[in-house]
């Protein structure tokens, strides 16, 4: 959520030699469900007995877990990136109705907020990167972060068919995030039978932004 293509960029460069990478926007979907089928229709063309990697950040874990679960997409190994395995509680709903009350009131409070709370104290201070996710934040229209929220807030509860799925998995999580917390990357890789669990230091929720290279060597262990 508040993100565009531009989340991966750096990750991507240094995938570039060894993957072709295909990145879905996800800012003029208005559910879950229709974000997995964009991402399916976006892999139309990929040649048969190609190795394929699907890995999803934050809202895209939930993406990816309607592909595989409900979509029945079966890729050669799947990476969930920052993200959860839970539904959506009711506390989290009320949560996300208040923020899209503060979206309408004054989003570029809420873009400077979320940039803030969803990075590690040691990213603060790094200028560059803080302006960058900032900038890209921008790059989302209100509108479309409204919609997130909704389809987000309407995701489908899936953990009793992760719990047989049958896909080589690896879970990754930033030891400061504080927006999907650690424990729920956890409880995901527990979830997942043979699922592994990977820590990225120095890194809150912005993984792909604030440690690309570790995000980027993760991805290309599964190549």
């Amino acid at each position: 959520m508040l993100n565009t293509p531009k989340v991966w960029s750096q990750v991507v460069a240094a995938l570039e030699p060894h993957a072709h990478c295909l990145i879905l926007d996800v800012t003029h979907q208005a559910s879950i469900a229709e974000m997995a089928r964009d991402a399916l229709d976006l892999m139309g063309d990929v040649p048969r007995g190609r190795r394929v990697v699907g890995c999803g950040f934050s809202m895209g874990g939930y993406v990816l877990i309607e592909m595989l679960v409900n979509a029945g997409w079966k890729p050669d190994a799947a990476v969930f990136l920052s993200t959860s395995a839970q539904p959506e509680t009711e506390e989290g709903r009320t949560g996300r109705e208040k923020t899209i009350a503060a979206i309408e009131r004054d989003y570029e409070k809420v873009i400077q907020n979320v940039a803030k709370f969803g990075t590690a104290a040691t990213s603060h201070s790094n200028q560059p990167l803080m302006q960058c996710i900032v900038d890209m934040m921008r790059q989302v229209e209100p509108q479309a972060a409204i919609r997130q929220n909704r389809a987000i807030a309407e995701r489908r509860d899936s953990r009793e068919a992760l719990a047989v799925l049958d896909v080589a998995t690896l879970v990754a999580c930033g030891r400061e995030d504080r927006i999907t917390m650690p424990s729920l990357s956890e409880e995901l890789a527990k979830l997942i039978p043979g699922a592994r669990i990977e820590w990225i230091d120095r890194a809150g929720h912005m993984t792909p932004m604030e440690a690309p290279e570790e995000v980027a060597a993760l991805l290309k262990s599964l190549l």
